[in-house]
């Protein structure tokens, strides 16, 4: 079966004001795009059927990766992934951003995709990224059209995956987000942007456009980023987890980030396993509490690839390999002032 995409109007404007006043004319009859790496394919599927695409690719302001007075940096939201994977200002200083940037998909796509996509990444479930004549067959679903929860029948929200690969190692570098609309421009902490509903998952208004991510300096955080999906290349998370841990001068962790994607409607930072290796030292009893702790948060439902269990299992798995890799750097670092 062919998939076309359905007709629609395309609109480039030069500014984010113009693309501003472009959506509120529009109303909800309009999208942006930038990369339309996620967006098409939906769009093919009959997902959105958007009269207008209002394209973000020509605008100027939406680009560009920069350093901030305090040691951060700017990252504008119509960045492609490849840049933000592989540019010097990103893989020095937050390398597990730089890792997950190169995990998403493949070459071509990242080539494709933006950083601003990836953020406002439409959640997914077996029972919602189907084709039409797929879900006309089953009887659709609560995020479209239908009016239960395939996954779990009784639930009262739906309960498809959040699925991006940076959101959790720029929550994890305490990111924030740029936002413009009809209201004007406001700040926003990346983890305080996303909601447990997998139809309404972000608190973006009508009309608005993320401009940029800002990162403040990492002040000493070390971290990884760890992902688990069906293929070695090309699919979403099923489960990706970012660990980041920063130890004083007695080996000490005074700062610890665990965030999870793939799993639920939201990014979800794993407070009981960073609880665990706060005040503590990265020994090999507490690595083992932190992995345990976060396989007891973790909850996966049915409804992405792979099974519960193995999702659970490798969350755990995740969490130790990355604090053993990070203890061992804080060891190192130990012996060369010593």
């Amino acid at each position: 079966m062919t998939l076309r995409l359905p007709k629609f109007q395309y609109v480039a404007p030069r500014s984010v004001r113009e693309a501003v006043a472009t959506l509120s004319e529009a109303g909800p009859h309009a999208m942006v795009v930038a990369g339309g790496t996620d967006l098409y394919p939906n769009m093919k599927r009959r997902q959105f059927t958007p009269d207008m695409l209002v394209g973000l690719r020509g605008i100027p302001e939406l680009r560009g990766v920069s350093a901030l007075p305090d040691g951060g940096l700017r990252i504008g939201t119509g960045v492609s992934l490849t840049e933000v994977g592989t540019h010097p200002m990103v893989r020095h200083p937050y390398p597990a951003l730089a890792t997950a940037a190169g995990l998403v998909s493949t070459p071509q796509l990242r080539n494709m995709g933006t950083i601003g996509g990836n953020i406002c990444l439409d959640t997914r479930c077996n029972y919602y990224d189907q084709s039409e004549f797929w879900r006309t067959a089953l009887g659709y679903c609560m995020k479209l059209q239908g009016d239960v929860c395939r996954v779990a029948l009784a639930s009262p929200i739906c309960l498809a995956a959040f699925s991006a690969d940076t959101v959790p190692a720029l929550i994890g570098y305490d990111a924030s987000i740029g936002v413009t609309g009809p209201d004007g421009e406001r700040t926003i902490a990346l983890r305080d942007f996303y909601r447990m509903d997998g139809m309404q998952w972000m608190t973006l208004r009508p009309s608005e456009i993320v401009m940029e991510v800002v990162i403040p300096n990492p002040d000493g955080l070390r971290a990884t980023y760890s992902k688990l999906r069906d293929r070695g290349s090309f699919d979403f998370p099923i489960a990706g987890v970012f660990v980041g841990v920063r130890s004083d001068a007695g080996g000490m962790v005074d700062r610890a980030h665990l965030v999870l994607t793939g799993v639920y409607s939201m990014p979800m930072e794993l407070t009981s396993a960073q609880d665990v290796v706060l005040g503590n030292k990265l020994e090999p009893d507490v690595i083992d509490a932190a992995a345990e702790a976060a396989y007891a948060e973790s909850r996966p439902v049915d409804n992405t690839g792979g099974t519960v269990v193995q999702r659970r299992r490798t969350i755990r798995a995740f969490v130790k390999r990355a604090l053993e890799a990070l203890a061992n750097d804080v060891s190192a670092d130990a012996a060369r002032t010593a």
